[in-house]
């Protein structure tokens, strides 16, 4: 018998009627039942669980295998038993809780397929007011790693494992932790993985907030189980990760999530246990944390570690309480400036008797930047821009702020000043209005033609941002992608007029994040693409010695009476005339050239805009001639014969002896 793509392993315990769904969608995948086996171990359910797998197994005989034991008190030991029986070449562990997306593991399988990738995370939705973990699924990546991702902030097993992997690795979830015996399965996983896949864009695993509350991460409390599980999970990292940016990056999520919920629970613990607690907590972080990772951790987790490694209970328990008033209040802290760094006014800070450093309250890197635009246009040369930009907490005194031009490529910059403007409601629906930023207003007009210190612009693509400076505090933001309603974020190509001839200016957003640009010289967007011309051209209606061309410009702006149609003739005389906007709109315009001014000759020619052309389209060769007199000669135009492709025009005094001949045999 073949082996099935994937095996499911369900661990069961008191699962209903959660097990019904869970285990029919797993049934109902798209990647079809040959390719599926599900193992469920009941591990010692009392309610209907067991009579409901007697159901399902009776149905699906082929599909679902059942085990039975006594209850384990956790989910490693029945896990552990499914593993021991799959045959797939892919093993997937799903609470009884959860169910998945119709299509996940046909996605999920193809992506380490293609890829030849190990572990492949499917997108987590959380149900029942369950919070899934989301950082690590902003995109999908077809190939990633532990060190270069943020994968190793889900550490649950509801993922799709190669089989292979876990059986070369021998692993198996430990069976004396009542929590936390995920992370030491998935963390070394991860870490001996050939390559890790992400599926973001499809709803994968349904995390499934039971109404009892049943589910068992969610009833395991207390500071003793996280303290059996973390010194374990920290001897793991020492004996796989060399240390170095590697190891630092896994220990981050150490030191953040487990530390600060540890804590959490501590503050509810008796006091002997608490002291206790803490040591143990001390001694079990010390391997992993230094001063070189403060960089990476937020000022609150440096301010929590910094306690703990120096057993400050009673300062830890009152920074429990300031956090948890803090989150409630959903009101941020304000922050003291000074020398140019802001520091989050948390508890002791500047306090002698605790003598906590600066640099656990340093929050300047991590200043929230408000940025909003409400004028941004192209007159002539100059770009207009108006808006207000200004840092979370800090207030708006000597202000600094100035705009940034960028250059992509060759990251050749210039800086302009701006005008400082009144803004006394910016903030207002922040924060409850605690903030005040009176002077967040800019304004600014940038010439292209002298922009570079007097000089112009070179060509290029121009990124715009601001640099937002007060207090003596500056953060550079690309803005743009928050502007106001009537701001149009659409590309517009402009031609304008400079000392050198005409220029290409477009201003426009880039994609996906919406930021400001200027593309001067058509790296992006080319005058060209903007121009057209109809296939069809006639005598004008009403004027049978006029030749009418029509055509469409999609510029938002070019020099009045630059678009001609220019004809030139073999001696080297050329005309031009002036296109006319059309009354439809949309850029859409005619051009009329009055053939009886045309010296005899043939007449090529083009759609000129300044340097830029188009040739025009041949004439229809059934187009009937044009006739006038000039004096008493007759005259006439049409399309010249053995033209060749293109527009080609035949002017010529008419012959009246071929003419009377032509009559009299006629």
């Amino acid at each position: 018998m073949a082996a099935p793509a994937v095996s499911v392993i369900v661990a069961a315990y008191n699962a209903m009627p959660y097990l019904t769904r869970c285990l029919t969608s797993v049934v109902e995948q798209t990647i079809g039942r040959s390719e599926l086996e599900i193992i469920v171990v009941d591990d010692g359910s009392t309610d209907g669980t067991a009579a409901e797998l007697d159901r399902l197994a009776g149905e699906y005989p082929d599909l679902l295998r059942v085990f039975r034991q006594e209850n384990s008190g956790g989910p490693s030991a029945p896990r552990n038993l499914g593993l021991d029986h799959a045959r797939g070449r892919f093993v997937f562990f799903l609470d009884a809780d959860d169910h998945l997306g119709p299509e996940a593991l046909e996605r999920m399988v193809a992506m380490a397929e293609q890829n030849g990738t190990d572990v492949v995370l499917g997108k987590m939705v959380g149900v029942g007011g369950r919070g899934a973990p989301t950082s690590m699924f902003k995109r999908d990546q077809p190939r990633t790693d532990v060190f270069s991702s943020r994968v190793y902030w889900t550490l649950n097993p509801m993922k799709l494992f190669r089989r292979e992997l876990l059986e070369r690795l021998r692993l198996r979830f430990p069976t004396d932790l009542s929590i936390g015996e995920d992370q030491l399965f998935v963390g070394p996983a991860y870490v001996h993985a050939r390559g890790i896949s992400v599926l973001a864009s499809y709803d994968c695993l349904y995390w499934v907030r039971r109404e009892d509350e049943g589910n068992i991460t969610l009833r395991t409390g207390g500071t003793e189980p996280r303290l059996a599980f973390l010194p374990r999970v920290i001897d793991m990292l020492l004996e796989n990760v060399p240390p170095g940016p590697g190891r630092d990056h896994l220990a981050h999520r150490h030191l953040t999530v487990e530390v600060h919920q540890l804590l959490g629970h501590l503050a509810r613990e008796p006091r002997e246990v608490q002291e206790k607690a803490l040591t143990r907590l001390a001694e079990a972080i010390a391997p992993i944390w230094h001063e070189g990772l403060n960089d990476q951790l937020s000022a609150m987790a440096r301010l929590r570690l910094h306690l703990v490694r120096h057993r400050m209970l009673d300062e830890l328990l009152e920074l429990v309480a300031f956090e948890r008033a803090l989150a409630k209040s959903k009101v941020s802290t304000p922050v003291l400036v000074d020398g140019g760094r802001a520091l989050a006014l948390y508890p002791f800070l500047r306090d002698p008797d605790r003598a906590v450093p600066d640099d656990c309250y340093d929050v300047t890197a991590q200043l929230g930047v408000r940025h909003h635009v409400t004028r941004a246009d192209l007159r002539g040369t100059v770009l207009h821009l108006a808006g207000h930009g200004y840092l979370h907490r800090v207030e708006t005194l000597d202000v600094s702020t100035e705009l940034v031009l960028r250059e992509r490529d060759s990251k050749v910059e210039y800086r302009l000043p701006v005008t400082h403007t009144a803004t006394p409601d910016a903030g207002a629906g922040e924060d409850g209005g605690r903030f005040s930023y009176e002077r967040a207003g800019f304004e600014v007009s940038v010439d292209i033609a002298t922009a570079a210190d007097g000089t112009p612009l070179g060509d290029g693509l121009w990124d715009i941002s601001l640099a937002i400076g007060a207090q003596g505090i500056t953060r550079e933001v690309r803005i743009g992608s928050k502007r106001a309603g009537d701001v149009s974020g659409e590309a517009a190509t402009h031609l304008v007029t400079t000392a050198g001839g005409l220029r290409a200016v477009t201003l426009y957003t880039t994609h996906p994040h919406g930021n400001f640009t200027l593309d001067l010289g058509e790296r992006k967007h080319k005058v060209r693409s903007r121009l057209s011309l109809d296939d069809v051209i006639r005598w004008a209606p009403d004027a049978p010695t006029e030749l009418e061309f029509t055509g469409r410009c999609t510029l938002a702006a070019h020099p009045e009476g630059a678009l001609t149609v220019t004809l030139r003739n073999g001696k080297g005389e050329t005309v031009s005339h002036r296109a006319v906007p059309r009354t439809e709109g949309g850029g859409s315009f005619v051009v009329r050239v009055p053939v009886t001014e045309l010296p005899a000759g043939v007449w090529r020619g083009e759609l000129r805009l300044g340097s830029w052309s188009l040739p025009l389209p041949a004439l229809p060769k059934k187009l009937p001639p044009a006739k006038w007199r000039r004096g008493t000669l007759p005259r006439y135009a049409k399309p010249a014969p053995n033209g060749g492709a293109g527009f080609a025009l035949q002017v010529a005094r008419t012959d009246l002896v071929r003419a009377v001949a032509r009559r009299v045999k006629g």
